[in-house]
């Protein structure tokens, strides 16, 4: 009787587990009985105070909690001028959050067999081979010299931002110097050039260091888009829509986003010396916020996405379930394991995400071996294996010098969690 017992209990948590991973996200939400809702809504005062105060313009909240969406609100406006409500599924700017749907595009490459993680980027874009690292350089005309590297760039280097390369506007002075001189972009905004061929020139420039010697961000996702779209054939936009948005339903991502829909995208603001929130220019620091509904063609990996919260959280979920959604096998789920497991001691990092250390889950919420990362304009994710949940918190400002909303809200979700 015990065995018949114990093998009932093991069939339906097997049929519990296959069920969850072929469970899609309800937009709407369903009220979990593991939160305690009345601390919860400390979030929805919170947000609320920080608009009233002109300390933020308009955010929205996701918490997907067991495979259900469990609180997903908008607070504040899509447009402070017209005072137009934040409405319930508005379109973000997510910038570098485009990074992990990247990684993701690779590590589907890499499990096919091709292309392999510790594969040189020289076999597949040859301007990288016998690469050069920075010695001096001279400020006035931007002229350096250069040292060999003791290794070529790998795949595993650009998936964790250690291969050197470094970001033209928002990186070190002197890398940010070479790069625009030789006409490489930011990836922030919309660049009427070749993917490919700004690739090749990257290649051969200077590293800031030697490969795999320290974490560097950089536009290390912008050459690995290029990279899915040489050994795939597909423009990085179409690889990304036939391979994971089409499958998972993400049916509001985009790198070019359809004019019927650009009415749903928030305003970019920033903040002018008296940290007052103001609009976000066309040229405030060469970047026009209009870029995503620009018809372009330079699709870059790290930073060219635009979404949802809903439909970020879906791309996080999938990666929580083991690589599934809604009964698709996105990746194995041994590859979406490495995807979120740290690539060596020196720092916290993985093909991907930034990952929870022992030591920082002993200091903070999170639980070890949570994942995260966030965007330039101002959103923020987080997912929590060991909680099964995962968190979206999407604003649209840089700077905000009142970011600590961020780390409130968290302490607010983890402090309403009962058993």
């Amino acid at each position: 009787m015990k065995i018949k017992i114990t093998a009932i209990i093991l069939t339906l948590a097997f049929v519990f587990s296959k069920t969850s991973y072929s469970q899609v996200l309800s937009f709407e939400t369903v009220k979990s009985n593991k939160f305690d809702y009345t601390k919860l809504a400390q979030i929805d005062s919170l947000v609320n105070k920080y608009v009233h105060n002109r300390w933020l313009i308009g955010s929205t909240v996701i918490i997907v909690k067991d495979n259900q969406v469990v609180y997903h609100k908008g607070f504040g406006y899509i447009n402070e001028a017209s005072k137009k409500p934040m409405p319930s599924n508005p379109i973000y700017r997510i910038m570098s959050q485009t990074k992990a749907i990247t990684s993701l595009a690779i590590m589907q490459l890499f499990e096919q067999g091709k292309i392999g993680l510790d594969q040189k980027v020289s076999s597949i874009i040859t301007s990288f081979k016998n690469p050069k690292v920075l010695k001096d350089f001279n400020p006035k005309d931007s002229s350096y010299t250069t040292i060999p590297a003791k290794r070529e760039v790998t795949i595993r280097d650009l998936l964790t931002h250690t291969s050197g390369i470094d970001y033209t506007d928002i990186g070190t002075p002197n890398m940010g110097a070479i790069y625009t001189k030789a006409g490489i972009p930011s990836g922030l905004g919309d660049f009427n050039a070749s993917l490919l061929d700004r690739m090749k020139v990257l290649g051969g420039l200077p590293l800031l260091h030697q490969p795999g010697e320290r974490f560097t961000y950089g536009l290390n996702s912008d050459l690995l888009g290029c990279i899915v779209e040489v050994i795939s054939g597909l423009s990085l936009e179409a690889y990304c829509q036939k391979n994971i948005f089409d499958p998972l339903g993400m049916k509001d991502t985009y790198f070019n986003v359809p004019t019927a829909k650009a009415n749903r995208m928030p305003t970019v603001y920033t903040e002018n010396d008296e940290h007052q929130i103001i609009e976000w220019s066309p040229t405030f620091r060469n970047i026009n916020p209009n870029y995503p509904i620009v018809p372009k063609t330079y699709f870059s990996g790290g930073a060219g996405l635009s979404s949802t919260a809903y439909d970020y959280a879906i791309f996080l979920q999938m990666i929580l379930n083991g690589g599934k959604y809604n009964g698709k096998q996105i990746i194995a789920p041994r590859t979406a394991a490495i995807m979120v497991s740290p690539q060596n001691d020196k720092d916290d990092f993985s093909l991907g995400f930034s990952i929870t250390s022992e030591k920082s889950a002993n200091l903070n919420l999170r639980n070890k071996g949570s994942f995260s990362w966030g965007g330039y304009y101002g959103t923020a994710y987080w997912a929590d294996p060991k909680d099964k949940m995962v968190v979206l918190i999407m604003t649209q400002q840089n700077p905000n010098s009142h970011g600590e909303i961020t780390g409130i809200i968290e302490r607010m979700i983890y402090g309403s969690m009962v058993n």
